[in-house]
Order: structure tokens, then C-alpha cells, then sequence
């Protein structure tokens, strides 16, 4: 039997079936694609053509094999891809990281919309891909961006996305980096024009810094922002075990563990915020579906007004917005 490419899509939609993948077919096409570099319209015209026998077909075969093996052993596609896109933005993902999700964007597109035209100094917690704060960036045209975490694994994805979505977005542009010796570890990406016009270098701002919560900006290093925005850890620690294994084994335990109720890191953050906003200044977190209640709690708790929680596509609470007035 000849070897076409609707013949390994066959192949690989029957191993991850057998392998109790729920959108096996769409996981395989999705696999095929990446490693023949193809999409729908060029599978669709040459589906059934047997394939080349050259050393590059020969490769793409065996790329499509073993990520398809990855896959069956509930690797999330994404590792294996070793991307996602995010708010129509692509950004690179390991296991080092959460990987961006659809209802992350309600976040996003929600501090769009509140400071559209405006150019708020932002505050990423839990930065993680760097998707929320990198977003916001690149997006809103936010100048001066600020991501933190205490993994600098995952502060190294992130600077990887801020380089690439920098220099995509603002090109031609040179992205400049200066790096700070002191700990915590802090870098920051500055964004200007190449040419050497008139308009001012480093317009566009990105700043890394290991940071457990707001550690790296305590101890005379106080800094104040207009918006702070987190997906903190709010999984309870009990359901991590319940978990899909792509989230529950590939995913990092310190990005998903809420400790007990899965409120802790809301807790820190609604007792922490205030010190650290301007007055009048917002935060903005992500939150679990049946969460909204208690974060808004939280909030009120500690001097947060005008709080409300916004829902994600399907309808869920997703989001918990308050604003600090001092």
C-alpha cells in the first residue's frame, strides 16, 4: 500500500484514539501539518498523492511519527509544537510554563477596553509565556510593561516572547537588553527605531524580574502602577490529581496549586496590592469559574471598590476586576 499523506492521517488518528485522546483526528491532522509544513487547501490537493521518497519527506515521516508517540503518551500538543497563540499572537511554550488559554483573553481584552487610549504603567504577576503582560504591550501600546514570577525558567520563556513579539511588532526596530547584576534577577527590553529618526529610542518598554508576588519591589525598590494583572495558581491542591494527565503531569505544580482552597495567592494579592497601584489604580485576576464570589470578597475585604467579575466566552466567571481608592 502506498504511503499518502491521508494514509498517515489515518495512522496517527487511530494511535491517539487507542490512546484515549478525545479530539484524536483533529490532534493528528493538526501534527500532520506541522511536520510537512503544509495546511487544509495543500492536504486537500495532494492527499492521496503517494509521498516523495526523498530525504526530506523522509524526515517530515519520522517527525510526524514520533510526535504523534508523544502525543499518545498525553504530551500536550503544544510541548510538542512548542507553541500557542494567544490573542493572535504567537507565543512559545515549554513545560516550564502554563500553556495560554481562550478564557485567559477575557483578562486581556478587558483592560483593553478600560484603557483604550490610555497608556497605563502595568504590572504583570505570575507572568509565566509573559502572554497577559506581552499582550497588553504589544496590543494596547502599553510603553512601560513589567513581567514578574519566582520561576526563571518560565521568566526565561517569557523573555524569548517579549524579544520576538517586540521585534515583530515594531519592525524595523532594534531591541536592546540591559541586564541587571544584582538580585534578583532583572532585565530589561527596550524597543526603538532603527533608522536613528527623530523619534526617541526605547519608547517601548518590557521589564523582566524574578519576583516572588512583589518581593522584587519591596525593601526600597517601591515602584507604583496603574493596572496589576495576575492568573495566580487557584487550582485547590486536592483537584490537581483529577486533572487531565496533560495538565496534571506537564504542566507546572507551581503555577496550578491554590494550596487548600485554592484562594491563597488572592488572599496575598488583595492584602498586597493596594501599596504597590496608584491612586485610583486597578487590578485585574483570573480566576477559577466558581470562584468570583469569594475573590470579590477578598477585594471589598481590603479596601478594593467598584468590584465586579466579568464572564469568559462560555459564560463562566473568569475574571475579577477592583480598583484601589486611596
Amino acid at each position: 500500500m502506498k504511503l499518502t499523506l491521508q494514509a498517515l492521517w489515518n495512522e496517527g488518528t487511530e494511535r491517539l484514539t487507542l490512546s484515549g485522546i478525545g479530539e484524536a483526528e483533529l490532534d493528528a491532522k493538526y501534527l500532520l501539518f506541522e511536520a510537512f509544513h503544509t495546511d487544509m487547501v495543500h492536504f486537500l490537493m495532494h492527499r492521496n498523492d503517494e509521498v516523495k521518497d526523498e530525504d526530506s519527506v523522509k524526515r517530515a515521516v519520522a517527525d510526524y511519527r514520533a510526535m504523534i508517540e508523544k502525543r499518545s503518551e498525553r504530551v500536550p500538543i503544544q510541548h510538542i509544537t512548542g507553541s500557542r497563540e494567544f490573542m493572535g499572537l504567537e507565543f512559545s511554550v515549554n513545560e516550564h510554563v502554563l500553556i495560554p488559554r481562550q478564557d485567559t483573553e477575557t483578562l486581556v481584552e478587558q483592560v483593553l477596553k478600560d484603557y483604550k487610549g490610555r497608556n497605563p504603567v502595568v504590572l504583570d504577576l505570575c507572568t509565566g509565556s509573559g502572554c497577559i503582560g506581552v499582550s497588553l504591550s504589544i496590543l494596547g501600546g502599553f510603553s512601560d510593561v513589567t513581567l514578574a514570577d519566582i520561576s526563571l525558567e518560565a521568566l526565561q520563556v517569557a523573555e524569548k516572547n517579549a524579544r520576538e513579539l517586540m521585534q515583530a511588532r515594531w519592525n524595523p526596530v532594534r531591541v536592546t537588553a540591559e541586564r541587571s547584576e544584582e538580585k534578583p534577577w532583572r532585565l530589561e527590553l527596550s524597543a526603538g527605531l532603527a533608522d536613528g529618526t527623530e523619534k526617541k529610542a526605547g519608547v517601548q518598554k518590557i521589564t523582566l524580574a524574578e519576583s516572588d508576588l512583589f518581593s522584587a519591589f519591596a525593601g526600597g525598590r517601591e515602584r507604583r502602577f496603574d493596572v496589576i494583572v495576575s492568573n495566580p495558581p487557584y487550582i485547590p491542591s486536592s483537584v490537581i490529581e483529577e486533572l487531565e494527565p496533560e495538565v496534571r503531569d506537564h504542566e507546572p505544580r507551581l503555577a496550578l496549586d491554590g494550596r487548600s482552597d485554592g484562594l491563597y495567592f488572592y488572599r496575598l494579592l488583595a492584602a498586597e496590592c493596594g501599596r504597590y497601584l496608584n491612586p485610583g489604580g486597578t487590578v485585574y485576576f483570573e480566576i477559577g469559574y466558581d470562584q468570583g464570589q469569594a475573590v470579590s470578597g477578598l477585594l471589598q475585604e481590603d479596601g478594593f471598590r467598584g468590584v465586579c467579575v466579568y464572564q469568559d466566552a462560555p459564560g463562566l466567571d473568569r475574571v475579577v476586576r477592583g480598583t484601589m481608592v486611596l
